[in-house]
């Protein structure tokens, strides 16, 4: 079962989506307009997300392109619309969905097509990264060394994954900011050194072998001795 993000504006269509969802056993996160899904969005990991088009404070198109700008394409996504002609459900294609149903539709072929999605996204996803002793389970996106097991925050799980994908390699801030954060986000910004902080409080302070080190005057590297 998955955990899916629902941002749909009209409420009764939310509810009944969300009805439906939960009684297949997902757990449902609902927004109502695109600003507090966004925010949604950043708070947590989801397996998937479904999104309404035109909503106020931001569209369903413009939410997908920052999501998938920030977090790439592991999980997938649908979009809801009464938008149905074909230059429209190519806009949606292109903005980053990987699917589309016309309103009005049946939850019969919504839960069929999430179905679908997340069987086809499972088998592309690699299941764990490894450095050393510590393990990044992609599909819980937890990590874990020995027996202690760690909750990570989204950021905190991108910033571990793209380090993890990169071992050995010395990862500039501005690696960093484009790849775990959006690529105009603001250069002068401390935010890598924190999250790195955040991250070593988690996987380092407790064990001799440390994992992430820094590279004066460079970023930081990831590596096992």
């Amino acid at each position: 079962m998955a955990k899916i993000l629902l941002v749909e504006d009209e409420v009764n269509i939310a509810s009944f989506i969300e009805r439906g969802l939960q009684e297949f056993g997902h757990t449902v996160s609902v927004a109502y307009n695109g600003a507090d899904g966004w925010q949604l969005a950043q708070d947590e990991p989801f397996d998937l997300l479904v999104l309404d088009i035109i909503m106020p404070k931001m569209n369903g198109l413009d939410l997908c392109r920052q999501y998938r700008q920030l977090y790439g394409y592991d999980s997938p996504v649908i979009m809801l619309t009464a938008l149905g002609t074909t230059d429209d459900i190519v806009k949606g294609l292109y903005a980053g969905a990987d699917d589309y149903l016309v309103k009005p539709f049946s939850f019969q072929e919504l839960e069929a097509r999430i179905t679908a999605l997340l069987r086809r996204s499972k088998e592309k996803r690699t299941s764990e990264l490894v450095c050393g002793d510590l393990i990044l389970d992609c599909n819980t996106r937890r990590a874990r060394r020995g027996d202690h097991e760690m909750e990570l925050t989204v950021k905190e799980y991108r910033l571990l994954e793209h380090f993890m994908n990169n071992q050995g390699i010395v990862l500039s801030r501005v690696n960093l900011l484009k790849h775990v954060w959006d690529k105009n986000f603001d250069t002068n910004t401390n935010v890598v050194d924190v999250y790195v902080n955040y991250l070593r409080t988690k996987i380092d302070k407790d064990y001799e072998n440390k994992l992430i080190h820094t590279v004066v005057g460079l970023g930081y590297i990831m590596e096992s001795h």
